[in-house]
């Protein structure tokens, strides 16, 4: 095992490389703990230099809507009105704190993406 930092685009895909190699490597064997180290080198880099933003929260809203089966008659509970959903689905109206912990509560979306600006 001949484990080195990642500091640059071909040590990145050096490690890529390795991983895919010993991606089947069981724990607790010399290989198996290669590819968790390994894995955390790669997870560094990637996290560093490919960094990925939050969704725009009423993306967040509409995708984790579609994921539970819902329909904006089901928001309805959630922001008082039919036509307030439609306000806040189609970017017209701001959510509000109490229309965040709410939807946080039903949907289970992180508060720190409901609250970005839009």
């Amino acid at each position: 095992m001949r484990i080195k930092p990642i500091r640059n685009e071909e040590d990145y895909q050096n490690a890529l490389q390795r991983l895919d190699e010993i991606f089947d490597a069981k724990k607790g064997t010399e290989e198996g703990d290669e590819l968790e180290i390994l894995a955390i080198l790669v997870d560094n880099y990637e996290n560093e230099h490919f960094p990925i933003g939050m969704p725009d929260p009423i993306e967040a809203i509409k995708f984790r809507m579609e994921q539970m089966g819902m329909k904006q008659k089901d928001l309805a509970e959630v922001f008082g009105f039919k036509s307030r959903v439609s306000e806040i689905l189609n970017k017209k109206r701001k959510l509000t704190l109490e229309m965040v912990r709410k939807l946080h509560t039903t949907l289970h979306i992180p508060t720190e993406v409901l609250v970005q600006d839009y």
